[in-house]
C-alpha cells in the first residue's frame, strides 16, 4: 500500500480537472469509508503504542515515526460507533498531515484506492448520528460509501482558538469594508464556523455556500441580478475539497469569466501547503491559507482586501 500511495506526481494531475482519489477503509464493519489520498503520508500496521496520562478518550496513545511522536486516533471511537476491537495484529494506522500536522488514524483495515470525479461525490443526507461526521457520500460498485469529516474530528480533541486580539484588526480597512459581502466556500461546518469567527470582527456580510458548485451558481444568480460583483463582493474564501466542485475548479470557472475574473480568492485548505502553493499558482488564487491559522487568516484577508480597496500596505 505505501507503494501505491508514494506515486503522488500522477495524482497531482488530477487536480484542476475536478478529480480526486479517495482511501477507502472499514472500521471493522461491512460499511466502507474513505479519506482524500493526498492528505495520507503512509499506511501500516499498528505499532507499538505508547499510553500518555490525560489523553483524550478517542486518542489510543502516541507511537514514533521517522523522528516524530504521532498520536494515534480510533477513528470508529471518534465518529461514535464506539471503540475499534479488531484485534492489534490485524489493526492498520493511516498517517495523515492536516493542517500542517501529524496525526494517525486507528482503523480496521485499508481496502483500496479509487479515482473519482468531484461531480459524483455528493452532499451527506440531513439528519442524526455519525451523518455529523461525513462530509460527503459517493457510491462505488453499488456500495455506499462515506467520506469523513476529518477536521470536525480533529477539532474535537483539539479545539481551536479562534479568539483574536483587537490589534490584529486593521481598522482603517474596516471602516472601507463595512457591510460589504464576502463569500466563504466549504463542506465542513466546523471550517464554516471558525471562518465566521475570524470574519465576523470585520463588519462583513458573511455568505456561505457548501461546495463549489453551490457557490458558482450563487455568482451566477447575482450576475443576473445584475449586481456589481466586482465592487460589493471583497473576496471568495474557498476550500479546495469540497463535493460536486472542488475549490481549484471553482476558481478556474471564475477565471473564465469576463464578469468575474478579477474576483479576489483565496485557496484555505488543510491539504499540503507546498502542494497548494503550486496549485494557487496554477489556478489563479491571489492567496494560499493552511487551516486552522486564524491570526494568520486575518491578517492575510486584511492585506488583500487593502490591496482591492487601493489602499497603501501596512507597514
Amino acid at each position: 500500500m505505501s507503494g501505491v500511495l508514494s506515486a503522488v506526481d500522477a495524482r497531482t494531475k488530477l487536480v484542476g480537472q475536478n478529480r480526486l482519489e479517495l482511501l477507502l477503509f472499514h472500521l471493522g464493519g461491512t460499511q466502507q469509508f474513505a479519506i482524500n489520498v493526498f492528505k495520507v503520508q503512509e499506511v501500516m500496521r499498528l505499532p507499538p503504542l505508547t499510553e500518555i496520562p490525560d489523553r483524550h478518550p478517542v486518542v489510543r496513545g502516541v507511537t514514533h515515526l521517522r523522528g516524530q511522536t504521532v498520536p494515534v486516533v480510533d477513528l470508529r471511537n471518534a465518529i461514535q460507533m464506539g471503540p475499534l476491537r479488531t484485534p492489534d495484529e490485524e489493526a492498520t494506522i493511516i498517517v495523515t498531515e492536516y493542517n500542517m500536522t501529524v496525526q494517525a488514524f486507528l482503523v480496521g483495515g485499508v481496502d483500496r484506492i479509487v479515482n473519482m470525479n468531484w461531480s459524483d461525490i455528493l452532499p451527506p443526507p440531513g439528519g442524526a448520528g455519525r451523518q455529523h461526521y461525513l462530509t460527503a457520500i459517493t457510491r462505488i460498485e453499488d456500495r455506499i460509501v462515506e467520506i469523513i469529516d476529518v477536521e470536525k474530528v480533529l477539532a474535537e480533541i483539539a479545539p481551536y482558538n479562534t479568539q483574536l486580539s483587537a490589534d490584529v484588526y486593521d481598522q482603517e480597512l474596516l471602516e472601507r469594508i463595512k457591510g460589504k459581502d464576502i463569500l466563504i466556500v466549504d463542506d465542513s461546518a466546523v471550517a464554516l464556523q471558525q471562518m465566521r469567527s475570524v470574519l465576523e470582527p470585520m463588519g462583513l456580510n458573511i455568505v456561505q455556500a457548501n461546495n463549489g458548485l453551490e457557490a458558482y451558481q450563487l455568482l451566477a444568480h447575482w450576475k443576473e441580478e445584475g449586481r456589481n460583483i466586482n465592487d460589493e463582493l471583497v473576496m471568495i474564501i474557498t476550500d479546495a475539497e469540497m463535493p460536486e466542485m472542488d475549490g481549484y475548479m471553482l476558481t478556474t470557472e471564475i477565471r473564465r469569466d469576463p464578469e468575474l475574473k478579477d474576483t479576489f480568492i483565496i485557496l484555505h485548505t488543510s491539504l499540503s501547503g507546498n502542494f497548494n502553493k503550486a496549485m494557487v499558482e496554477k489556478v489563479g488564487c491571489n492567496g494560499f491559507l493552511s487551516k486552522f491559522a486564524p491570526e494568520a487568516m486575518a491578517r492575510e484577508t486584511q492585506r488583500l482586501m487593502r490591496e482591492k480597496m487601493g489602499m497603501p500596505p501596512l507597514v
